[in-house]
């Protein structure tokens, strides 16, 4: 069953994204206003980097002048990007293996992007174990 599952299936869509110049509390902003925890860095349509909420809080921590940073300098720089036919079990075993917290689900064809969490890989486990999907 798991292997005609893609991770489309489960990937939130995310048109949201921001620069690498731009700040990181427009950023914070951005982020905070949309619910999302994961926003995707753009560089003239190249994805360059991911920024994450955790990200931003481990800068609370370390630098109380982080502010006047860019995304540039806290996001994380390339990505582990999938195409949105990419099998499931095979994203979530390349994010557990490799202890990534998200996967940026790309495909310029159908010019689909979106982002694929751990969070998300939960709630395809939860179906899976309740046999909610369609078989």
């Amino acid at each position: 069953m798991l292997e005609n599952i893609s991770v489309e299936e489960f990937t939130s869509p995310s048109p949201l994204s921001v620069e690498p110049r731009a700040g990181v509390q427009e950023a914070r902003k951005i982020m905070q206003d949309n619910g999302v925890r994961h926003i995707v860095v753009l560089d003239k349509g190249d994805i360059v980097g991911i920024l994450s909420s955790r990200d931003l809080k481990f800068m609370d921590i370390i630098d109380e002048k982080w502010s006047n940073l860019l995304v540039e300098d806290v996001m994380v720089r390339e990505p582990f990007i999938v195409d949105p036919s990419t099998k499931l079990e095979d994203v979530a075993f390349e994010m557990s293996s490799k202890k990534i917290g998200s996967a940026v689900v790309y495909s310029e064809a159908s010019n689909f992007l979106g982002i694929f969490t751990t969070t998300d890989a939960l709630n395809a486990l939860i179906e899976i174990a309740r046999g909610d999907l369609d078989k």
